[in-house]
Order: C-alpha cells, then sequence, then structure tokens
C-alpha cells in the first residue's frame, strides 16, 4: 500500500497515512472555517490504523477530548487532522498533505452554513448537513 506523508506548516509535526481514503469532502460548517480560516475545509476519512504521527508528537495541541478531536501544531497552528466517531476514524486535512492522495472530494457538505461571501462553482453534489 502507498503511503503518504503529510506536515505542518513549520514542519515540527508530520504524519503519514496509507493511501487508502474511504471518502472525501469539503466541509463548509463553521467550525472548519474557523479552524482553517478559509472558506471550507477539504478533508479525507481514513480508519484511525491507517494514519499515524511519525514526528512531533508531543507538539500537538489537541482541541476536543481522547475521542473526538482536532489535531493543531502547537508552533505554527496547522490544523493536521481530526479524530472523529469515538476516534475510530481520522479526517486528514488534505491541505497538509506532502504527496498527492488518490482520492478527491466528491461533494461538499454543510453549505446550509457555507460563507455568504464564497461561491461554490463546482458540480460536486451540494448537502445541507453530512452526506445523505
Amino acid at each position: 500500500m502507498t503511503r503518504l506523508t503529510g506536515k505542518c506548516f513549520c514542519g515540527a509535526v508530520a504524519y503519514e497515512v496509507e493511501d487508502a481514503f474511504v471518502y472525501a469532502a469539503n466541509c463548509h460548517c463553521s467550525d472548519c472555517r474557523r479552524t482553517t480560516g478559509s472558506a471550507f475545509k477539504p478533508f479525507a476519512g481514513i480508519e484511525r490504523q491507517k494514519f499515524a504521527v511519525v514526528k512531533g508528537e508531543d507538539g500537538l495541541l489537541i482541541f476536543g477530548d481522547a475521542e473526538n478531536h482536532d489535531a493543531h501544531c502547537k508552533t505554527c497552528g496547522s490544523l493536521l487532522y481530526s479524530r472523529v466517531r469515538e476516534a475510530a476514524w481520522v479526517h486528514v486535512a488534505m491541505g497538509t498533505l506532502v504527496d498527492a492522495p488518490a482520492i478527491r472530494p466528491s461533494h461538499h457538505i454543510f453549505v446550509g452554513s457555507k460563507a455568504p461571501w464564497y461561491e461554490i462553482t463546482d458540480d460536486l453534489p451540494q448537502y445541507q448537513g453530512h452526506k445523505g
């Protein structure tokens, strides 16, 4: 299985993940917008055991609890990943990947709360909340 690498802006934290993502989407919820400082967060979901922090784990700033949280670099603030579904899954912030994954976002979620100043211009399906 191909392994992809990812890292934060300053390089203090790095991770590896299998190129076996199950889904990918663009999330427009207000939390994702605030944590990224962008109109939406492109993320790819994978089973937790296929993801590992390989450098700087002690340099992570965790928002949330052990089961469900966002993990940022303490030094530069980059959002690297989120643990979701009672920590069984990881949502990798696709902008932190160094290597290109095989998957691409296939839809937009939480468009009901998207930034009013941003217009979605692609033809991907749009959902008011989670997909279907």
